[in-house]
């Protein structure tokens, strides 16, 4: 199902996207399969050649690890990706959950190649994508779960490529931003998840402060037993819970850590 910002409110099936989307998504669907700017997953594949930023090893452990928390909890009705990019988040959660999925998405080469994306996949009758600002687009339902992998460095030397600009830094949505749009589009009895780099946890700690919502959850990512943590994911609801701080490291002597093999194995095509 495709939502475009030309006609936020309405809801497509995606048997019918390629008319909807034009004679450019076509074409590129068949470009990008002679091309090797694609990731493979057990069951599903993103394309990304178009995307501003690519699939990376911490996002699909964020994505794993999500997934592994709400099957754990009460069922989940339905789930929001902010900033979608290729649909990997919705992709991954899809596989493991029967929720039906809303991906949003600025950046227009991000959503076309989102949609080829989730297209391709099994799942594509309950994975919706909508292409607008997230900031001002008025949803019509709360959430069970919120995920993001929201802008990185709001204030680090900034790269010339202005889509990169934004889904790497925080011109297009800041924290504070994100943060509202939490607080408006969850449920009571919902959770959030945020991936961020670890130098962004006091900033994120102040802003969550000063809302309504709590961290409940903080789990610091190491990609070896000798570096320190370079990004951490969060979980909060409007429910103060607090949790021990945990840890993951993605490698130990050289290989895959125990605990990453485990929340990757279904989707990574050599674990």
């Amino acid at each position: 199902m495709v939502s475009s910002r030309e006609d936020t409110n309405s809801q497509r099936n995606t048997k019918n996207v390629f008319a909807i989307l034009g004679d450019s998504v076509s074409w590129w669907h068949k470009k990008s399969k002679m091309g090797t700017s694609f990731f493979q997953f057990k069951q599903f594949t993103i394309h990304q050649n178009r995307c501003s930023m690519k699939v990376t090893t911490d996002s699909c452990l964020f994505g794993a690890w999500v997934a592994e928390r709400i099957n754990n909890e009460t069922p989940v009705k339905n789930i929001l990706d902010i900033g979608s990019g290729t649909g990997l988040l919705s992709l991954i959660l899809a596989q493991k959950s029967t929720a039906g999925i809303d991906g949003i998405e600025l950046q227009q080469k991000d959503y076309l190649q989102s949609c080829e994306n989730i297209i391709a996949s099994r799942w594509h009758d309950r994975i919706n994508m909508i292409h607008t600002d997230a900031i001002n687009y008025q949803f019509t339902k709360k959430y069970d779960v919120i995920i993001s992998n929201p802008p990185f460095y709001e204030n680090d030397l900034k790269s010339e490529a202005k889509g990169k600009n934004i889904a790497h830094h925080d011109d297009g949505l800041t924290l504070e931003n994100l943060v509202n749009i939490i607080v408006k589009n969850l449920s009571s009895e919902g959770k959030f998840y945020l991936l961020l780099p670890e130098k962004r946890k006091a900033d994120l700690l102040e802003t969550i402060g000063s809302s309504a919502l709590f961290i409940n959850h903080i789990v610091e990512v190491h990609q070896t037993e000798k570096h320190s943590a370079f990004r951490i994911i969060a979980e909060g609801s409007f429910t103060k819970a607090n949790l021990p701080e945990a840890k993951i490291t993605i490698k130990e002597d050289g290989v895959y850590s125990s605990t990453f093999v485990r929340l990757l194995k279904d989707y990574y095509l050599h674990l």
